[in-house]
């Protein structure tokens, strides 16, 4: 099995949180671990979603060349009036 990009997990768990809003339950198969889950594990699905946009966020800034420090973005003040 390949292993999926950041982009392609953040995906499978947006899928999934809508999945179960909607009432349904979602298996999550890695190949080393086989879970179902429901709408009581909803903050653990939405702990894996946040964690994987913040992996996301944090490539899609470098590859714009953006600053970061530790992987959060900032922008710099001018303060000479330009």
């Amino acid at each position: 099995m390949a292993t999926p990009t950041a982009q392609q997990m953040l995906a499978f768990y947006l899928e999934a949180e809508l999945a179960l809003l909607q009432g349904k339950t979602v298996r999550f198969n890695d190949g080393a671990v086989d879970r179902m889950v429901t709408m009581e594990d909803l903050q653990w699905v939405q702990a894996g979603r946040r964690e994987w946009q913040a992996k996301v966020d944090a490539a899609t800034m470098r590859a714009r060349g953006l600053p970061t420090v530790g992987g959060l973005g900032f922008s710099v003040a001018r303060l000479d009036g330009r």
